[in-house]
């Protein structure tokens, strides 16, 4: 008989950096992007990488990664289907949060807040600025639709590029495009010694101003 997985032993004592309230900038968009370029420099894998969490109107709740794309003075960006199975969520239920994990810095980032669709134009100038093939994936995929076997993508995606050949700029279909999440709530965590961690969490109040508090680990 195969020996059980054991998880209860694995653990790691997180020591690289602390985290205080004298040293943060009172704006968490300075902050995250202070630590978004580190994860840059630093070189860590997918440093964009995000968990985007979604509940149905019933509040079912659903998640997965997806990517940052902008940054905004009001919030975070990213692109997507809005057939998809978030999409139809989003619609139903316009509160989302994002999940930023870096853990070769030690760090995590948490946002939560409302969304919204970004404008067509702002949709366009990103679709049109990805590689061609991607452009045509964007179209050749019914996300989180059911298929059959991958021969549909293909397929879907031979007719498309025939479609397409002459142009010499891919539609953006009007299934495809951004959405942006406005954070009322922004919280950094550093990892720490015997799980004595820093949290600090940013909140908005309702005169625009984000106030700063430390949260137990």
């Amino acid at each position: 008989m195969e020996k059980p997985l054991s998880l209860h032993d694995i653990r790691i004592n997180y020591s690289l950096k602390e985290l205080t309230v004298e040293a943060v900038s009172q704006d968490p968009f300075q902050q995250f992007e202070t630590w978004m370029q580190e994860a840059l420099t630093a070189k860590v894998e997918e440093p964009t990488a995000m968990t985007l969490s979604t509940a149905s109107a019933q509040g079912k709740p659903s998640a997965r990664v997806v990517l940052l794309k902008a940054l905004e003075k009001d919030g975070f960006v990213f692109y997507t289907n809005y057939e998809s199975r978030k999409g139809h969520q989003l619609l139903e239920n316009p509160y989302a949060a994002l999940t930023f994990f870096w853990p070769a810095l030690e760090r995590q980032v948490r946002v939560e807040g409302q969304i919204e669709r970004v404008t067509a134009a702002v949709s366009d100038a990103y679709f049109h600025s990805r590689p061609r093939g991607s452009q045509i994936g964007a179209w050749s995929s019914p996300q989180s639709q059911p298929i059959s076997d991958r021969t549909v993508l293909e397929t879907l995606e031979k007719e498309y590029t025939a479609k397409f050949n002459e142009l010499d700029m891919v539609p953006r279909p009007e299934h495809w495009g951004g959405y942006l999440l406005r954070p009322e709530r922004v919280e950094f965590w550093q990892g720490r010694q015997n799980r004595l961690h820093d949290r600090l969490l940013y909140e908005l109040d309702g005169n625009g101003n984000w106030h700063i508090q430390r949260l137990a680990p």
